[in-house]
């Protein structure tokens, strides 16, 4: 039974970044494969919320956060926070960006 979903504004925009990114770089399918392995990635993390690790960051921003590698695409990570009912998808980043400096820049 999958929980429920509650994805953030800066998840969306990051989402939507890196599809157009990788839709422009290599081609459509690439992209839409993005968003699919994306939403197959937040159903298994909703129905298994600790599967994630805890993220291993100084910054009080990622306090109790969660990450995990997205399906088919392992530099990418969901940033997210278990919740009573399922997750809240907080970012999707590339794991060789600066991950602090990026939650301390977003409006979460």
């Amino acid at each position: 039974m999958t929980g429920r979903i509650l994805a953030r504004p800066a998840a969306d925009r990051d989402i939507d970044d890196q599809a157009e990114y990788l839709a422009a770089r290599q081609n459509l399918e690439v992209g839409l494969r993005f968003y699919r392995a994306a939403e197959e990635t937040f159903r298994l993390l909703a129905s298994q919320p600790k599967l994630g690790r805890i993220a291993g960051y100084g910054s009080r921003l990622l306090a109790g956060m969660r990450m995990f590698p997205l399906k088919q695409f392992p530099k990418h990570l969901v940033f997210y926070r278990p919740l009573k009912d399922g997750i809240e998808v907080v970012r999707v980043l590339h794991g060789a960006r600066d991950i602090e400096n990026l939650f301390e820049d977003s409006e979460m």
